[in-house]
């Protein structure tokens, strides 16, 4: 536990009233307490240090940067403690549809997007978000059914040399065993590594955009 004043990121639903105790409205610059023992998930006033940390556990649109203070539990994703004021607020609906379309067209090119899917995505125009939706969805259950197809292929054809492959698989089971290990390992690493990075690369993005959607509503910037 510690008394330090942490920047954090918290989300209310769409009535902006606290989940649990008071359920009252929360406003910006009002501090709010918690009284009792602190318990992660059971008491005090949460937050996330990262927005997309905040987001998975956002039970609505309405986001808040608020400070906590006041005998701090702290886990890998999220922090309870006694005290938690609002900095600011924001319906962020919008920019988190935005966010989700930026994410989406950052791996496009990993797939055969359907034309209405790319301009959904580029436009965010609400008239072609069904249309988007069924092409992903067509598109999804034609490329799995290809996979399937290519896969009963390959194990017609590779039937016959089954044998053959298994008596030289007896032969080099430690060798096969050690590298795969290896490789197993390396995959993993690198698989973590390159996770994180895109989740920081997406957690700079979308704090910012509400940063600067913040701002535009306080007149702070034109």
């Amino acid at each position: 536990m510690n008394d330090r004043h942490i920047k954090c990121w918290h989300f209310l639903q769409d009535d902006k009233r606290l989940r649990w105790g008071t359920k009252e409205i929360v406003e910006v610059g009002k501090t709010y307490t918690c009284k009792g023992d602190l318990a992660m998930c059971e008491n005090g006033l949460h937050g996330s240090r990262k927005i997309l940390d905040a987001l998975i556990y956002a039970p609505g649109p309405i986001c808040c940067r608020v400070e906590i203070w006041g005998d701090v539990i702290e886990d890998y994703d999220k922090l309870v403690g006694r005290n938690r004021i609002v900095l600011s607020m924001i319906d962020a609906i919008d920019i988190l549809r935005k966010f989700a379309r930026m994410c989406a067209l950052d791996v496009i090119h990993l797939w055969d997007a359907p034309d209405v899917v790319v301009r959904y995505l580029k436009t965010g125009d609400e008239s072609l978000r069904e249309a988007a939706r069924e092409a992903a969805g067509a598109a999804a259950r034609e490329a799995a059914g290809e996979a399937a197809r290519a896969a009963a292929g390959a194990a017609a054809g590779e039937a016959g040399a089954a044998g053959e492959a298994a008596r030289e698989a007896a032969g080099a089971a430690a060798w096969e065993a050690a590298r795969e290990a290896a490789g197993a390992a390396a995959w993993e690493a690198a698989w973590e590594a390159a996770w994180e990075a895109a989740k920081n690369k997406q957690n700079r993005r979308l704090a910012l955009m509400i940063k600067e959607a913040i701002k535009r509503e306080e007149g702070i910037v034109p």
